[in-house]
């Protein structure tokens, strides 16, 4: 699979929307002053961080909806159903839609309104974490906060200006162009951070296979855990979300297809599972945007759902022979 990501990443530097002669394509990767500068700036400029946007976030959406669906033990869950993609989306509407004057720059107005409104929906479900015991009666909050913020972006919509109705749809398209040379070293240290930090929690993550009283009687925290879980899935979500738009699909289907392929829910195996996965499904996403839209790139949700929805129908009409949570 690594070697598979390795080609697709190839395949995003030298194949896009402009043609660009297969010689001119190595000068620009290895530098060579006598490129063309205009091919070259696409290269370096373009392609080169669209593709590592894609790994990292390819990672970090199936990692948080790893984290999502051992917490709460359900195969639907995923980085939408908490409400953090949908309070992200609701704060690029205030930025866009309420406040057009703050929308000086369309992309760092997404960022800054993605950003406070995901960790806003961070701080209501943990706050609700301290008062509601059961993972179940969480997830029910999660979704009504979802439900909250979708009304409240209706109503946004149907007040606000044509030119903002338009740059809130075109963000919610999902694109990996967000992320430019100069901001993607900070995108990615805190992408992988977070990722990283996932390794070390391997070991509740398997306790939480067995139940929540059984976690608990072999010396499990259980809140602290479930917290650490919602935390760490939350941050992923945001950051990416603030960056690329909502992304839909990778965060539930790339942990099942780990699953399925490694035939294990250990999550030793299922955590670098699902970030090579992922990685490998965000650059698929980003090679297929480029190569079949003769207008311009595709919007990457348009393809996520392609690949997506029949996994999810797989898993649905088969459940009775897949056991997950063992």
């Amino acid at each position: 699979m690594i070697l598979v990501t390795v080609t697709l990443c190839l395949l995003c530097l030298f194949t896009g929307t402009v043609d660009i002669p297969f010689q001119e394509i190595c000068k620009a990767l290895f530098g060579d002053e006598s490129a063309n500068p205009v091919w070259a700036n696409i290269i370096t400029e373009l392609r080169m961080p669209m593709t590592v946007t894609a790994l990292l976030t390819g990672a970090a959406l199936s990692v948080s909806g790893l984290l999502l669906q051992t917490t709460f033990a359900n195969p639907l869950a995923g980085p939408s159903v908490l409400g953090v993609s949908t309070g992200a989306s609701l704060g690029v509407a205030i930025m866009l839609l309420a406040v057009p004057q703050f929308a000086f720059s369309t992309n760092t107005s997404a960022i800054i309104g993605a950003t406070l409104g995901a960790l806003a929906v961070i701080g209501i479900l943990l706050a609700f974490s301290s008062l509601v015991k059961s993972a179940m009666m969480l997830l029910i909050v999660g979704i009504m906060v979802s439900y909250l913020a979708s009304s409240v972006i209706s109503i946004l919509n149907f007040y606000a200006t044509q030119e903002g109705v338009h740059s809130f749809v075109i963000w919610g398209l999902g694109n990996f162009s967000g992320v430019d040379r100069e901001t993607l070293p900070l995108y990615a240290c805190m992408t992988l951070i977070f990722i990283g930090s996932t390794f070390f929690m391997t070991k509740p993550l398997n306790a939480f296979l067995l139940g929540e009283k059984y976690a608990s009687d072999i010396g499990t925290n259980i809140r602290l855990s479930r917290n650490l879980f919602l935390l760490l899935a939350g941050v992923l979500t945001a950051v990416t979300t603030a960056f690329c738009g909502p992304i839909g699909f990778l965060g539930l289907v790339v942990p099942h297809i780990a699953r399925l392929l490694f035939r294990t829910s250990n999550h030793r195996l299922l955590v670098p599972g699902v970030i090579v996965i992922g990685a490998l499904t965000g650059v698929l996403t980003l090679w297929i945007s480029t190569i079949a839209g003769d207008k311009g790139m595709l919007p990457i949700n348009a393809i996520t759902s392609v690949i997506g929805v029949p996994v999810v129908m797989y898993i649905i009409l088969n459940r009775r022979r897949i056991s997950y949570f063992n």
